[in-house]
């Protein structure tokens, strides 16, 4: 009786803080990821405010296309800020805990910034549709205030649609388990150490991730097979092929993205015999493209590129 009254008593005590233990497996010797992590994070904030600096300074880059990528690389700093500095103390000075409300503040900002930078690829993707698609009327209709209206509606989607994710992994009880075996506070991992019940949250995040991902990339591709279609029924090949040109950048990053959502996804439902696996693509989803982003459109697209070259000689001149 004294026994199960004492087990009673244990399982209404909820944890304080969580533990989020890094790499699975290879705790020992994790600390050694410090260098690279920190390298490409201070790559993606160097090379976004960079960007950020050229569409500032040059005038031929306010336009629309180049208003979205602006906002991309606010959104990947602050999606790269979410996470690595927590992740970086984590290795350098085994600042492990992390209390509750904070790792639910993470959770909520996290699915917030991966739900911006789709919003911002449907934008792209139509931004491009109506400048091969329908080019005369481009000018009419891809306007600063489009930009606007669409960035306050990407906003209030993405702020407002996932607020139950952190409200109920927040109502779920912790009782036992405080150890996240992750470098950052994911639902699934959390909602994983719960006592009880957890399937609500396992719905409402597959809801999300169709209504939202799922709704966005079918946008994209919708928009890109209109594009291919417009450009096959073009006479000219070098018409073709320069329409084209302008969405390389655009389909790398979208490519890179989805599929390593869709990888992550599937590394987490999956039973892993290498538990690290879902955890450094995780890590690496929400620092790789932050950085990458910048330099796939410096190289590929020439009024970038030339603001680029055009910015490093004035800080040269500068110096």
């Amino acid at each position: 009786m004294f026994q199960n009254l004492k087990a009673s008593n244990i399982s209404k005590i909820q944890v304080s803080e969580f533990i989020l233990m890094g790499f699975p497996g290879i705790h020992s010797w994790q600390h050694w990821f410090s260098l690279p992590l920190s390298l490409v994070y201070l790559l993606a904030l160097s090379a976004n405010i960079l960007i950020l600096i050229i569409i500032y300074q040059e005038p031929t880059l306010h336009q629309p296309m180049y208003y979205f990528l602006g906002i991309l690389a606010v959104v990947d700093m602050g999606f790269a800020t979410t996470i690595m500095p927590k992740i970086l103390a984590n290795l350098w000075f085994n600042a492990k805990a992390i209390s509750l409300p904070e790792c639910f503040l993470q959770m909520y900002v996290i699915h917030c910034f991966v739900g911006m930078e789709s919003s911002i690829f449907v934008c792209m993707a139509i931004d491009r549709y109506v400048a091969i698609c329908r080019p005369l009327r481009y000018p009419s209709i891809i306007t600063e205030s489009f930009v606007v209206k669409a960035t306050v509606l990407m906003a209030l989607r993405n702020t407002i649609s996932t607020i139950p994710v952190p409200v109920l992994a927040a109502q779920r009880h912790y009782c036992s388990q405080s150890q996240i075996e992750h470098c950052l506070c994911s639902n699934l991992g959390v909602t994983g150490l719960s006592c009880d019940d957890r399937t609500i949250n396992s719905i409402y995040q597959l809801i999300l991730a169709w209504t939202l991902m799922g709704s966005d990339l079918g946008l994209i591709i919708l928009s890109y097979a209109l594009i291919l279609h417009s450009v096959l029924k073009l006479n000219s090949a070098e018409a073709a092929s320069k329409a084209l040109s302008t969405c390389t950048s655009h389909l790398i990053l979208i490519l890179f993205f989805y599929t390593v959502v869709i990888v992550i996804s599937i590394t987490h439902s999956a039973a892993m015999s290498v538990p690290i696996i879902p955890v450094l693509l995780n890590v690496l989803h929400n620092v790789i493209p932050p950085a990458l982003n910048p330099m796939v459109y410096a190289l590929k697209n020439k009024e970038l590129r030339q603001g680029v070259y055009k910015v490093l000689k004035l800080d040269i001149k500068g110096n």
